[in-house]
């Protein structure tokens, strides 16, 4: 998605001509109505299914407007469903798997105890114990050995089981990014795809402004800029053509840092300002005002 914005048109200077010598006021600045806007793009590749919305659509944010065709991601997510299942299966039991090892090690120990018994009673010689000694370390050793092989196959199936999990994961991403969705709240100002259509990664689909919120993006002089911060409480007035106006409450939101030259289109309070300053400034929309349509800005003293 890409942000944008209006540039300014033809007509600031005949706007602030007209405001002189007709009982309108003189303006501080002028410039033209723009909004914040985004260009929502395809994040998936596939046939779009459907894209409910027209121009002039009414939107909120994270609604749901289109789907991108999910079969092909769908049946991948199946196939590494049972491919984790598969890994889980061959998981091994470790208790059941050295369990008879471990009963050849109680059995030896009896055993052991036996023959020291007959031993201390005379009836049993010193080799019979050292042959069970031996016995015994002999399948503590294969013990060992059983627990560590096992636990090696058991940590690499957990491995595996981790990487078809990260996949799954990625799956959900891109089902995710099949289903188009709204990033603001606002109005539909074009829609350039229709279903049916094969969208791809980066594809524009429709643009959406918030025009609940509208800017007026106007020029000021190096001198009125030691006048300006922002927060500054601003009048703005909206030209409605016939000298008709309408004035609306606005507030400095943004101020350049950087000066550039003042475009052909704009007239400034100073005529012979060469460098100029871009502000914006907020106003509520009333429904009224429309994007780059012209206005003044006048500073509250």
């Amino acid at each position: 998605m890409k942000q944008t914005i209006y540039n300014v048109g033809v007509g600031g200077m005949l706007l602030l001509l007209a405001s002189c010598g007709n009982g309108l006021p003189v303006y501080d600045a002028t410039g033209t109505f723009e909004s914040t806007e985004v260009t929502v793009s395809a994040e998936a590749s596939g046939k779009l299914l459907h894209l409910n919305l027209e121009e002039g659509t009414r939107l909120q944010v994270g609604e749901e407007v289109g789907l991108i065709d999910t079969v092909q991601l769908y049946l991948t997510k199946m196939q590494l469903g049972a491919s984790l299942k598969s890994v889980e299966s061959q998981r091994p039991d470790l208790a059941k798997q050295i369990a008879a090892t471990k009963q050849q090690i109680a059995t030896a120990q009896r055993e052991k105890r036996r023959v020291q018994n007959l031993l201390e009673a005379g009836a049993a010689n010193r080799k019979q114990l050292d042959d069970w000694d031996a016995q015994i370390a002999l399948l503590e050793r294969e013990l060992a050995a059983q627990t560590s092989s096992l636990m090696n196959s058991t940590n690499s199936l957990t491995e595996q089981g981790k990487s078809v999990i990260v996949q799954v994961a990625q799956i959900e991403d891109q089902l995710s990014k099949c289903h188009v969705q709204s990033p603001i709240n606002g109005t539909v100002l074009a829609k350039y795809t229709e279903a049916g259509e094969l969208a791809s990664v980066g594809k524009p689909l429709f643009k959406v402004a918030d025009i609940d919120r509208m800017y007026l993006r106007a020029y000021i002089t190096s001198e009125q800029l030691a006048h300006v911060k922002l927060g500054d409480q601003v009048t703005v007035y909206s030209d409605y053509g016939a000298a008709e106006q309408k004035a609306y409450e606005g507030a400095v939101t943004w101020i350049s840092d950087r000066s550039e030259f003042t475009p052909k289109t704009i007239l400034t309070k100073d005529e012979r300002a060469n460098l100029v300053y871009a502000v914006k400034i907020a106003v509520k929309n009333d429904g009224y005002l429309k994007i780059g349509m012209y206005g003044g800005a006048k500073w509250k003293k």
